[in-house]
Parts: C-alpha cells; sequence; structure tokens
C-alpha cells in the first residue's frame, strides 16, 4: 500500500440499519452527528444507513415489488410539457 494516503484516525462507531434497526460496532473514520450507548455500555458515534446486508433483498432472499409503472406514469406526467 502508498504510505500517506490512508487515515490514521480510526475508532470504533456503530452503523445501525434504520429499515430494521440492526447494528453494529466496527473501525471506522466516517464523521458521525450523533452517538449511541452500544450493548457493552460505552458510547460510541452512531452513524445511520438506509440499507445494509440485514436488509437488501440479495442477503435476505426476499425480493419487494416495486411500482415502477406508476413512477414512470408519474414522472411522464410531471414533464410532459417540457416534450416538443
Amino acid at each position: 500500500m502508498k504510505k500517506g494516503i490512508h487515515p490514521e484516525d480510526y475508532r470504533l462507531v456503530v452503523f445501525k440499519d434504520t429499515s430494521n434497526d440492526f447494528a453494529f460496532l466496527t473501525r471506522s473514520c466516517a464523521p458521525a452527528r450523533e452517538n449511541i450507548k452500544w450493548e457493552d455500555g460505552n458510547e460510541y458515534p452512531l452513524i445511520k444507513m438506509e440499507i445494509s446486508s440485514a436488509s437488501h433483498p440479495f442477503y435476505t432472499g426476499k425480493m419487494k415489488l416495486v411500482d415502477t409503472a406508476g413512477r414512470i406514469d408519474k414522472f411522464k406526467n410531471r414533464y410532459k410539457h417540457l416534450k416538443k
């Protein structure tokens, strides 16, 4: 690895999946605005995520049906005045 390009300020951080409240503790240098009390009684910086391996359909095996037709119709209706 190249020297001098990797951050030096790694610390323990809790990542929390907001869709199902799954959380895990790992080392990171990502900035955090909130803190959370972890299972060991210590307080750690909290980084919220919208999706993780606990909620992603690929890892869970549960596929969600997405209403793409409705989204496409909404998009077309919203921008139909721009069509020439």
